[in-house]
């Protein structure tokens, strides 16, 4: 009999933890929708769905390439600064004369070079990685502000980069196709290439990934530079919504990608996290700061809200 109570105890605590704690992210976000569809009737029209994913996809693609690296046991602190660094460049170019697609390779090429940067201090410079990237934040914001002295290019014109950020196919944003395309893009590299088993094999346990035979250093550049591409890859479409480069955007873009990634179900320490789950996550800060848009909240709070949210995911990652 007590056996039996045993085993019924024991399936009862599977089905939680495999069907409940596992959703928790889902769930969560399921019943903040639910909340503010309540409160303000607006919530659930077309218009302003479309509005939270568009304006999803800026923290999305920055939130891709920091998971990327929080797989690796890493973190990137400077996509804010690479993204205000590589679209003021992007601008100036345009302006310059050069043409859209001239002026946005540039910009991501550029973006892959702070990446690889990043990589190089802490792969070959043994540099800590939130030492590392703290860094190259200050320095590549120290060049944006140098550079623009404080001053946005603005009047960036149509065409490509303003079809990137403003444009829509089908009633559908561009943004949105693009954020589609990137979590598919991840979602096989990630599930389906060596390369993916080899970030989650880094971060799970970089002693025995060498003793594997896998090249660590080489992968940790390749995570960062991921990062820094995407980091651009969000800077253009948010130049192109705002018709402008500003050299302070991008401020604070780390923590709602890292608490994107955390309450998606990553955990800090490496090696565990979803590409799905970070989906997730982005879903719930585009919905929360949209529904406290909507209710009139200050955006001093917002950012406390936001600062809890991260320490509540955290302590329930080490509870698991």
């Amino acid at each position: 009999m007590e056996q039996r109570e045993n085993n019924l105890v024991a399936n009862i605590e599977r089905f939680f933890v495999k069907n409940v704690l596992k959703n928790i992210p889902f769930l969560g976000l399921a019943l903040l929708m639910v909340i503010l569809s309540l409160r303000s009737p607006q919530f659930l029209t077309s218009y302003n769905l479309l509005s939270i994913i568009r304006q999803a996809s800026i923290n999305g693609l920055i939130a891709f390439g920091m998971m990327t690296v929080i797989l690796s046991s890493g973190i990137d602190l400077s996509v804010g600064s690479t993204l205000a660094f590589t679209s003021l460049i992007m601008a100036k170019m345009i302006h310059a004369g050069y043409s859209s697609p001239i002026a946005i390779g540039v910009a991501i090429l550029l973006g892959a070079m702070v990446g690889i940067i990043n990589g190089l201090l802490i792969s070959k410079g043994k540099l800590q990685p939130m030492i590392a990237t703290l860094s190259t934040m200050m320095v590549f914001r120290g060049i944006t502000l140098y550079v623009s002295n404080g001053v946005p290019e603005s009047k960036l014109g149509e065409g490509l980069i303003g079809w990137l950020g403003r444009g829509s196919v089908a009633g559908i944003p561009v943004p949105v196709y693009i954020l589609a395309i990137v979590f598919a893009i991840f979602f096989f590299m990630l599930n389906r290439t060596v390369f993916g088993k080899r970030v989650y094999a880094i971060g799970g346990n970089v002693k025995a990934a060498r003793l594997s035979g896998i090249h660590v250093e080489r992968n940790q550049i390749y995570v960062y530079m991921i990062s820094g591409i995407l980091a651009t890859l969000a800077g253009i479409i948010l130049t192109s919504r705002i018709d402008s480069a500003v050299p302070t955007a991008g401020a604070s873009y780390e923590m709602n990608a890292i608490a994107a990634c955390v309450i998606g179900g990553a955990s800090l320490t490496g090696g565990r996290g979803k590409v799905t789950g970070t989906l997730i996550g982005i879903m719930i800060i585009a919905v929360l700061m949209n529904g406290l848009n909507m209710m009139g909240t200050s955006a001093y709070l917002q950012q406390i809200i936001t600062g809890l949210i991260i320490i509540a995911a955290v302590i329930f990652d080490r509870k698991k």
